[in-house]
């Protein structure tokens, strides 16, 4: 067994597809380990290697082999980008998959006592565990599956947002669901049906819903791409200041299996704000400019997007008409627009009705609904946000 341990080190260092695993903590710590237990160092410093490997090791898992699995299914490398895109491979880089695979397949199997032994110390150190793994078949299942789970923060993560200059996940999303929403079925229907194309790759609408605040046109849109997410569908949300960074964000996944909404919430534009024309011209064309697996979703409270005063409508430009046809006319560049107007009396009370069943709240439906739209004269009308935040007072009998 001379020397087997020091041998697997260095093939670690062969890695090529799966070269990003070697900047990995605990890959990195196992190679030291790996190197000291058959070279005959100082115990001390070979014990302290050791220990230091595991406990990097129990800070994600006590199993190692589901660890190097989770590492290997999660790595964004060339070969898996190319997979998804539907790229021939050569036959060269198929070998070396296989060749990567089968060592990293002998790490996963690595058992503590196996080192231990190597390492010729007989006090108490402490184990990992080893699951019964078949490396190679998962990471084939999980080519298959690309198109619905994708690669990378993309399979890890369905809900991101942009940080300086990269796509970024939600660790902790909003988990709005479609079946906790009420009223405005309608709306929702064509919200539904537009998203189906993307997914089917029939090219969808770019989408805006405006209309009063509270009407749940921000939850919709979550509960939307909550709802298509293991379907593979991947939402973006982008500030208002970030438009402009929009093409490059299409250039990074629109070579990817899955489909993506790109969400901008509560949009509008004072004049001679730049990032008006930034969403001027990627709303020009059809969706189809920017692939058909994307589509711009967008919330405003305003049917207008772009805030007038009456200076700009009798200010010093020549043409001036021509400058206010064209801030007017952003609305109609989405190839969808949805109106969200606040509910009626009885829409209003069946949201109310909905949510206290939802919420389990039992009172007199008569007392419910006095309650409900005194409630609603006091918080500047009726709204499903209204009747939600009613709801919750009851239940929390305040």
């Amino acid at each position: 067994m001379a020397n087997k341990l020091s041998m697997l080190s260095i093939r670690l260092k062969t890695l090529t597809i799966f070269r990003g695993l070697l900047k990995d903590p605990v890959i990195d710590k196992l190679q030291e380990l790996l190197w000291l237990a058959d070279e005959g160092e100082d115990i001390r410093h070979t014990v302290s290697s050791y220990s230091a490997f595991v406990a990097r090791l129990y800070l994600n898992t006590p199993d190692l082999s589901r660890y190097i699995a989770q590492l290997v299914l999660n790595d964004e490398n060339f070969y898996v980008k190319e997979k998804a895109c539907g790229n021939e491979i050569s036959a060269s880089v198929e070998n070396c998959l296989n060749e990567e695979l089968e060592l990293l397949q002998e790490i996963c199997q690595l058992r503590s006592e196996t080192v231990r032994k190597a390492m010729q110390y007989h006090q108490f150190l402490p184990e990992w565990d080893n699951s019964e793994i078949d490396l190679k078949g998962e990471y084939m299942r999980h080519l298959e599956e690309l198109p619905h789970t994708g690669y990378g923060i993309f399979n890890k993560y369905h809900t991101f947002v942009i940080r300086g200059d990269k796509i970024t996940p939600v660790k902790y999303p909003d988990s709005q669901r479609l079946d906790q929403l009420f009223g405005y079925e309608r709306e929702r229907s064509m919200i539904i049906r537009n998203t189906e194309a993307l997914m089917n790759g029939r090219g969808a609408n770019n989408m805006l819903l405006y209309g009063d605040a509270g009407t749940g046109k921000s939850s919709t849109i979550k509960a939307v791409a909550n709802h298509f997410a293991e379907d593979g569908l991947r939402l973006i949300e982008v500030k208002k200041n970030q438009l402009f960074q929009i093409p490059d964000i299409v250039d990074e996944i629109s070579g990817t299996p899955l489909k993506f909404i790109l969400f901008i919430d509560d949009l509008s534009f004072s004049s001679n704000d730049d990032n008006f024309s930034a969403l001027k011209a990627l709303l020009e064309g059809s969706v189809s400019t920017h692939g058909d697996n994307i589509a711009i979703y967008a919330t405003s409270n305003r049917r207008h997007l772009v805030k007038e005063t009456m200076a700009d409508r009798t200010g010093d430009e020549l043409h001036v008409n021509d400058t206010l046809q064209e801030t007017m006319s952003l609305a109609s560049r989405f190839g969808l627009t949805i109106t969200f107007g606040k509910p009626d009396k009885d829409e209003y009370l069946y949201i109310v009705k909905a949510l206290a069943k939802e919420y389990d709240l039992d009172m007199p439906e008569d007392e419910l609904f006095m309650r409900a739209e005194a409630h609603a004269l006091r918080n500047n009308g009726r709204s499903p946000r209204v009747a939600k935040q009613f709801v919750e007072l009851q239940k929390a009998g305040l």
